[in-house]
């Protein structure tokens, strides 16, 4: 499915309100936002020891990393809540969940 304008704008309002409320509470210690996969770049050793650098997006790929943050909250329950609230992100029709 493709990411329109008006899904990539309730995306950014979704975690944008989950930021926001992560630095009120003080839990929020850093978090970003990377680019799309096909902007990444994979690099690994060959046999000597060389970098060997490949790009994406990879057909194969089923996960992705969109961004992260680094949290200090009280507890595992806590962790959870705020994970459960980032995969209610909304998204296009069909997306797979």
């Amino acid at each position: 499915p493709a990411w329109d304008e008006k899904a990539v704008q309730a995306m950014f309002a979704h975690m944008g309100a989950i930021n926001d409320d992560l630095a009120e509470s003080g839990e929020l210690i850093t978090g970003y936002g990377l680019r799309e996969p096909a902007a990444g770049r994979a690099v690994s050793l060959d046999g000597e020891g060389r970098p060997v650098v490949s790009d994406g997006p990879y057909s194969e790929t089923k996960e992705l990393l969109a961004g992260f943050w680094v949290l200090d909250c009280e507890s595992l329950e806590r962790v959870t809540e705020i994970a459960a609230r980032v995969a209610r992100c909304p998204q296009p029709a069909g997306a797979p969940e």
